[in-house]
């Protein structure tokens, strides 16, 4: 097992990684999450050419969330780059 370099008592703290990473991962869902509201209630008055584009983001809000909640079932620590990045 891998030692994170921190100790606790004198013996190596185990995991510290692999928790910061979960929490990074819970973080960046409700970030996703917060957003995905935010365009919900932006499309109670959206034209037709904004509703398109809010619910193409919402999508891509989605996928993300998807990859993550798999990605906290399978217990994966990498993290990849997000899926919007690769739509700029």
């Amino acid at each position: 097992m891998e030692a994170t370099g921190r100790t606790f008592l004198g013996t190596p703290f185990q995991g510290s990684t692999t928790m910061r990473n979960r929490q990074h991962t819970l973080l960046w869902m409700k970030d996703l999450i917060e957003h995905m509201n935010r365009c919900h209630e932006q499309l109670q008055w959206a034209d037709r050419s904004s509703a398109t584009f809010l619910t193409e983001s919402m999508l891509v809000d989605l996928s993300e969330c998807r990859r993550l909640c798999e990605q906290l079932q399978t217990g994966a620590t990498n993290h990849h780059e997000p899926a919007y990045a690769a739509m700029a």
